[in-house]
């Protein structure tokens, strides 16, 4: 393609919006239209200049785009998504992939049976932080990996239970709403989860949901993780809040939400402190470790992965993000609530 992309989003909540933005920054795409039924929707479209339709339907009827970004609720995501497989059109479906994974296993065999074109929005994956402790763990530099120790603890606030009473209830905790993020992370970091197990409570609020839940995670290569997550504790130790990636939120450059451990050395993340044994002598806790910092440029992930979504729309890549790495990070999320709710180990197979 040589015309510059024309990118409709479909879903002008919060993060259709930020992908409206992205396409802003975006050289060679653009945004074409808006889809959303919601009455904030026709401000939106006509400050951005492009035209708004009420559904997807609508859009295909009238228009036909180069791609199209679903930032639409969850519960829509499989039959959009297939809706425009259907019509040859590219798609940045953001995550989760679907409410279930029985749902999204339905999108992936279409996908892959078709050959359609499917970025999953995990957009941390696009982060030039991940790109480099990934590349940090892939060089060897903390010898063999044995162990990874994150968080997500951050603290909602009331208004935000008021707003959407339905995150008080089941499924509105942040298993299913935060944790999927952290593992991508995870899996990019320490490869595939083959079991897990978890401890929920909801002792803070005593909502119908989780509002702390403490995870351990084991994967195919050996390593074994640990993994606090909260949506009621005061502190810094989540992404949001140390990444410096989303302006949204304060952030701290003195804390961490992830420490890589291997054989050799450690690092943490995303402060990016790097602590080795030197390669020659002995490696023991009686030796003084080299620290360092991995030096990188930070970016925005989202306007990261847009431009990358253009690349897959012009056919020149593979989505970095696939339809079934979205299912893998459904599947272990899911496991992680099964494990919460039974008490026991939920095997990943």
């Amino acid at each position: 393609m040589t015309h510059p992309l024309r990118i409709a989003v479909a879903g002008a909540g919060y993060i259709g919006q930020a992908h409206m933005a992205a396409l802003q920054q975006t050289p060679g795409a653009g945004l074409s239209a808006v889809v959303d039924p919601s009455p904030a929707a026709p401000a939106l479209a006509a400050a951005a200049g492009v035209p708004l339709y009420p559904s997807l339907d609508e859009l295909l009827r009238h228009d036909r785009p180069d791609g199209v970004v679903l930032a639409t609720p969850n519960t829509l995501h499989v039959p959009q998504a297939l809706q425009c497989l259907e019509a040859g059109l590219p798609v940045l479906l953001e995550k989760p992939i679907a409410p279930s994974v029985a749902e999204a296993l339905t999108l992936v065999e279409r996908v892959e049976a078709t050959g359609g074109r499917v970025l999953i929005g995990h957009h941390r994956a696009h982060s030039p932080i991940m790109a480099k402790a990934r590349e940090v763990v892939q060089a060897g530099t903390l010898g063999r990996l044995v162990a990874v120790m994150g968080s997500a603890t951050f603290f909602k606030p009331a208004r935000y239970f008021d707003e959407g009473p339905w995150r008080r209830e089941p499924g509105g905790g942040p298993i299913l709403l935060n944790l999927i993020h952290e593992v991508h992370n995870l899996r990019l970091l320490c490869g595939e989860v083959v079991a897990v197990q978890a401890l929920a409570s909801n002792a803070v609020r005593g909502h119908a949901v989780e509002d702390t839940v403490s995870i351990n995670l084991r994967f195919a290569n050996g390593v074994l993780g640990s993994f606090m997550l909260s949506d009621t504790a005061a502190c810094a130790r989540s992404w949001e809040q140390t990444s410096q990636e989303n302006k949204a939120y304060p952030s701290y450059d003195d804390e961490d939400c992830y420490v890589i451990t291997g054989t050799q050395g450690s690092l943490s993340v995303p402060t990016m402190r790097l602590k080795t044994y030197p390669r020659t002598g002995e490696a023991s806790w009686w030796k003084p470790f080299e620290v360092g910092v991995v030096g990188l440029v930070r970016d925005d992930p989202i306007v990261q992965q847009m431009a990358h979504f253009g690349a897959v729309v012009r056919g020149e890549v593979p989505p970095l993000v696939s339809a079934r790495d979205g299912l893998a990070n459904l599947r272990v999320t899911e496991a992680i609530a099964r494990a919460a709710s039974s008490g026991g180990t939920v095997e990943l197979l």
